[in-house]
């Protein structure tokens, strides 16, 4: 069975119908930007509904292998999961990848293809590019927005992946990979200063220049420094916390919810908050119940809005 009676089959669609979805995917997003957490804007490219459920139906069709240490887009794994494999070092470093997502096309993705398996039949490479990659100006590339971006990006850094753990285990190194945020620590002084001229080398050698090191967001830190790790602090006792600024504005808002004083936004915002702060450091939100009561912060997390 071909992938496109496959999926039609999926979908419980027509062939025909499946077609003229397939042909005319790349170019089916609402494009819109939003702000960075710092600084710019993102830009979101986000499928129609039917691309959306065609992208889902593919990924279940045909799993795609990534790399233990990419602990990102899957289930049961969190940012938290990711802190607690570098709590116990003291010397960190940490590395970003520049507009990982839109770095990602068909090329890449098909040189990965046929490390794992034969290429298909360019008939049916054209039905796969056209389901997973969006038109952005004449350039296919992976969106940040479609479903299937997230598992598609860990298949393409499968190998990058594989290179590079392999260097830092013989190396006494911890390395992980959250989307495009590369962590690396150890115990063992400046054995980290030459990571980034290594991983330099290694995406040259695997993307040529497609996926690039953003150096503003190259970051080392130490017990002596502040040890932070994908927005997770990492105290010096080599526990994880969500940090002494977040509970402070979360007691700020607490407060303020006590006295009345939050709109619907910002205590939707709150609830959030309360919700990563139980996930990350669940003894704080005890500490909060002792503070404020229990009743209060169960107000606060079950309020309908």
């Amino acid at each position: 069975m071909d992938i496109l009676s496959s999926l039609a089959q999926k979908l419980k669609c027509p062939e025909s119908d499946l077609i003229h979805l397939i042909l005319n995917a790349p170019y089916k997003y609402r494009v819109y930007t939003i702000p960075k957490r710092k600084h710019g804007r993102r830009t979101i490219a986000q499928p129609t509904k039917d691309l959306k459920n065609l992208q889902r139906a593919f990924l279940e069709l045909h799993p795609f292998p990534f790399h233990v240490n990419s602990l990102a887009y899957r289930k049961g794994f969190s940012i938290k999961d990711n802190a607690n494999c570098h709590k116990a070092n003291s010397f960190f470093l940490k590395m970003d990848l520049a507009n990982f997502f839109n770095s990602l096309d068909p090329g890449l993705f098909w040189s990965v293809w046929e490390k794992h398996w034969p290429l298909l039949h360019p008939l049916h490479r054209r039905y796969v590019e056209n389901i997973i990659f969006w038109n952005n100006d004449g350039n296919l590339m992976l969106s940040v927005g479609a479903p299937s971006s997230p598992t598609i990006s860990n298949f393409c850094m499968y190998f990058f992946d594989t290179k590079i753990s392999e260097y830092c285990t013989n190396n006494k190194i911890v390395y992980t990979r959250y989307a495009d945020d590369l962590t690396f620590s150890t115990n063992i002084p400046n054995l980290l200063s030459m990571i980034p001229s290594i991983i330099s080398h290694l995406l040259k050698d695997n993307f040529g220049n497609k996926v690039l090191i953003n150096y503003q967001k190259t970051v080392y830190s130490s017990k002596a420094h502040n040890r932070h790790v994908t927005g997770i602090t990492i105290t010096n006792d080599d526990k994880i916390s969500i940090g002494r600024e977040k509970k402070r504005y979360i007691k700020h808002l607490v407060n303020q919810f006590k006295y009345d004083l939050l709109d619907v936004e910002t205590l939707q915002h709150l609830k959030g908050l309360i919700s990563f702060a139980n996930h990350i450091e669940p003894d704080f939100i005890l500490s909060l119940r002792n503070k404020y009561s229990s009743d209060l912060i169960d107000e606060i997390v079950k309020a309908v809005l």
